[in-house]
């Protein structure tokens, strides 16, 4: 039962060796000097403006939530794709109207103004 999992054993003994030399040999050869500059967030090699404790407005969380939902719904799409041959006429119908009603969402979250930055 053993040599199934042999393998699997061997490649992470590597993965896990790899990262730890990876990790001595930066921590060994790397420069070790702090200034106020490396110790600044990055911010996309803009300099930084105010705190990193100020508030978001609650547009990004929406947005945000609208992504998760698409993002889940490719998630359910692929496993549909996958045997839809099985499934024939009724999954397609059945699929068409899960796409229906999260397009149904799409528009009335669109028409309420969740997309407009004012």
């Amino acid at each position: 039962m053993l040599k199934e999992y042999a393998q699997i054993l061997i490649l992470m003994i590597i993965v896990f060796g790899f990262a730890g030399v990876t990790l001595l040999l930066s921590s060994l050869l790397g420069q070790k000097k702090k200034s106020d500059t490396k110790l600044m967030p990055y911010e996309c090699g803009i300099d930084p403006v105010g705190t990193a404790r100020q508030r978001f407005s609650i547009k990004f969380y929406i947005t945000t939530m609208i992504f998760i939902l698409f993002d889940i719904e490719a998630l359910f799409l692929y496993p549909w794709a996958v045997i839809y041959r099985r499934l024939g006429v009724f999954g397609l119908v059945e699929m068409g109207v899960f796409i229906l009603l999260l397009l149904v969402g799409f528009i009335y979250v669109w028409k309420k103004g969740a997309f407009e930055w004012d």
